[in-house]
């Protein structure tokens, strides 16, 4: 379906579905849990917060343009306090729950930023170690009232601001509604970091057209309606849950009701019974792990039953594609779908029109397994430059191992060298005071993508390489490695650390130690060995390079941190082809010689 109603920008489309919908008291905008139980927030109540928290940030002296971050997990008052900021003109800088102190410091200087909405306690613990350094920084708002500080005069809570937003609205009616109409749509409405290759998060600024832009043609390409209920787990500071899963749906009517966290979305998909819900190849993983592993632990003849559905399941879907579908293989797939789908559909709430996948490449396999059960996910791809699809495969027009057919207002076309090149109205204004990387990114009107692909006969798009050396993992998290790598080399037991985790779950390394210096180590606390083979397999040095990484990567995020790591007997050598003339590690080499050791650290 069309949007409701075509507006030109985010807060003239708040204010026309809050007055749309203000009367209906049974419809809600968003769900939260509140005590075990799911609570509704009706239109109105959701224009009242966001209206009292906006009039409280103009009480502070918070204009148009001004930059106001935002560090919070999902929750309705991230929302509000979003269309509150860009009501008033200003613009927001969603920041990750997950990132450090010093990425936060960083952030805040470069946006100059003014305040920050902060969730919690551990939130704001970070907040106040840098603050003195974050010299723009004037107000912090908490979200969590038992966790603020009232001695701290630049510490308001979120009712506090709301308090003093209804005592200055009554001094200024009407201006709320004023400021909303002085916002343009080519107006600057946030600003996104993503890692740079440098290892320096770079501003991705997106203006209210870009994003909308991309609401629209997401409600061309899936149908969308009033009637659905999305399930929002990925983080809102992500423009694909924000423009997917929030936007878009709130531009179509529907309900989005707000996951407890990452690991309760398996308990609330029953609970909620959603009817979409955009996600990352990660939950598909982590939900066929857990099929197959219950169905391991059954007798061989339920094993026997499953898989045997299963089969029957892609035949039916390739059977279904080609028109034609034959009766035997329709009752086989009814019995199917009575012995083991609808058992497997109701785990993810019965209820699952689409799933809405992102952020990381879905496997073909993957795919076809859920398609099979009757589960149907539909694959897209885009950057946080392009606000963010470029192409997305539709419900009635897939085909998996591809991303879809270029979005609609999107065009596309592949450079001489493969590089994916991309034009439209959702393409970014540019990155925030970085006019180099701006203009290496934006060239003649293209934005460089940075990835390899190519159409296949039908106009589907096929992801093949990644031409700028960032890695993602599947949970859809961009990191530099040569910044990571770098901290790492800074130990005295390693001499050559390659990073592993492009598509992965997890990062992982590849370690060559100083042999020097292991040496003297072994010797120093009687480690026998009587080859360098047998020394980078002990125990006690791979302990004692562990304990060593432990302390480098405190200074990682999360998703950052080197989980599992392997140790070379060898260095990487020029002869080999494993590095260049100038000593740059060749990294598709040395992934590909040492594969047996890279799977057998996913493996588990």
């Amino acid at each position: 379906m069309a949007i409701l109603k075509a507006c030109r920008t985010i807060p003239e489309l708040f204010l026309f579905l809050t007055e749309r919908f203000s009367g209906i008291t049974d419809k809600y905008v968003l769900k939260r849990k509140i005590e075990s139980k799911y609570v509704g927030i009706t239109h109105k109540e959701f224009r009242d917060h966001t209206e009292s928290f906006a009039y409280g940030l103009l009480a502070l002296g918070i204009k148009k343009k001004d930059n106001i971050a935002i560090i919070s997990e999902n929750r309705p008052e991230w929302v509000y306090s979003d269309m509150a900021i860009l009501s008033i003109g200003a613009v927001d800088v969603p920041l990750y729950p997950s990132l450090t102190s010093d990425s936060i410091e960083f952030i805040l200087n470069n946006s100059e930023s003014k305040a920050i909405v902060v969730s919690n306690k551990f939130q704001l613990n970070k907040i106040l170690k840098i603050k003195d350094n974050c010299r723009h920084l004037k107000y912090i708002i908490m979200l969590n009232e038992k966790d603020s500080i009232h001695d701290n005069k630049q510490i308001h809570t979120f009712s506090e601001i709301q308090e003093m937003g209804i005592m200055f609205k009554s001094n200024n009616p009407g201006l709320f509604e004023d400021n909303i109409r002085q916002v343009k749509e080519n107006d600057l409405c946030t600003i996104i970091y993503t890692s740079g290759t440098t290892g320096e998060p770079k501003g991705v600024m997106l203006s209210h057209k870009n994003i909308l832009s991309n609401v629209n043609s997401a409600l061309v390409a899936f149908p969308i309606t009033e009637k659905d209920v999305f399930l929002s787990f990925l983080p809102l500071c992500h423009i694909f849950e924000r423009m997917a899963g929030y936007y878009t749906a709130f531009a179509s009517g529907c309900t989005v009701v707000y996951a407890e966290s990452i690991e309760s979305v398996a308990q609330n998909l029953v609970e909620v019974q959603p009817t979409i819900m955009s996600t990352v190849p990660r939950l598909f993983e982590r939900i066929y792990s857990k099929i197959i592993k219950n169905i391991d632990s059954q007798p061989a003849s339920k094993q026997k039953i499953f898989y045997w559905a299963v089969e029957i399941g892609k035949q039916y879907a390739i059977a279904k594609h080609s028109g034609s579908v034959s009766i035997t293989l329709l009752i086989k797939h009814r019995l199917a779908d009575k012995l083991v789908f609808k058992k497997l559909q109701e785990k993810m709430g019965g209820k699952m029109r689409f799933f809405i996948s992102g952020g990381a490449p879905l496997s073909r396999e993957l795919g076809e397994f859920f398609e099979a059960i009757g589960v149907f996910i539909i694959e897209g791809y885009g950057l946080t430059e392009s606000a963010p699809v470029l192409a997305a495969n539709k419900v009635d027009d897939f085909k998996f191992g591809t991303v879809g057919k270029i979005f609609p207002g999107v065009e596309i076309k592949i450079a001489g060298d493969g590089e994916i090149l991309a034009r439209g109205p959702n393409i970014m204004l540019g990155y925030y005071k970085n006019k180099k990387e701006t203009e290496e990114v934006l060239k003649d009107g293209w934005l460089h993508t940075g990835d390899i692909g190519v159409f296949d006969a039908e106009g589907f798009l096929m992801i093949t390489d990644r031409k700028k050396h960032l890695f993602k993992t599947s949970t859809g998290k961009y990191i530099a490695p040569t910044p990571i790598e770098n901290l790492f080399l800074a130990s005295k037991y390693i001499d050559q650390f390659v990073l592993v985790g492009d598509r992965r779950m997890f990062l992982s390394a590849l370690i060559v130690p100083d042999f020097e210096a292991i040496k003297e180590y072994a010797d120093s606390n009687n480690i026998s060995y009587s080859n360098l083979e047998e020394l980078v397999k002990s125990k006690e040095i791979y302990e004692l390079i562990e304990k060593d990484m432990g302390k480098i990567q405190k200074k990682l995020a999360n998703f950052e941190r080197v989980r599992k790591f392997a140790l070379l007997d060898k260095p990487f050598a020029l002869e080999e082809g494993e590095i260049t003339p100038s000593l740059k590690i060749r990294r598709k080499v040395v992934e590909e010689r040492y594969r047996h050791l890279i799977d057998e650290m996913y493996s588990n």
